[in-house]
């Protein structure tokens, strides 16, 4: 009933060996998504950047939806020029 001498035999070294790497292959795996979860920052705490009005000025003028008239004369309504100033 018992061969081998109560032992395990070739195959059960084989299984031991393969369930071992798996084990550890499973404990890694754990641990890298867990610190790749703890290290990312949260959603909301974040604060998407919000385009300037002049950023979103200049990438309309770059997209070609405006000219450079349209694009100078609305840049000077946001920043008006004083008169001893150029």
């Amino acid at each position: 009933m018992f061969w081998y001498d109560h032992g395990h035999g070739g195959w059960g070294w084989f299984a031991m060996s393969i369930g071992m790497i798996l084990f550890w292959a499973l404990i890694i795996m754990v641990a890298v998504l867990l610190f790749r979860a703890l290290s990312r920052p949260h959603e909301h705490t974040r604060n998407p950047a919000v385009p300037t009005p002049e950023q979103i000025l200049g990438e309309r003028f770059a997209r070609g939806e405006i000219d450079e008239e349209e694009y100078r004369r609305r840049l000077d309504v946001l920043h008006p020029r004083t008169p001893g100033k150029r």
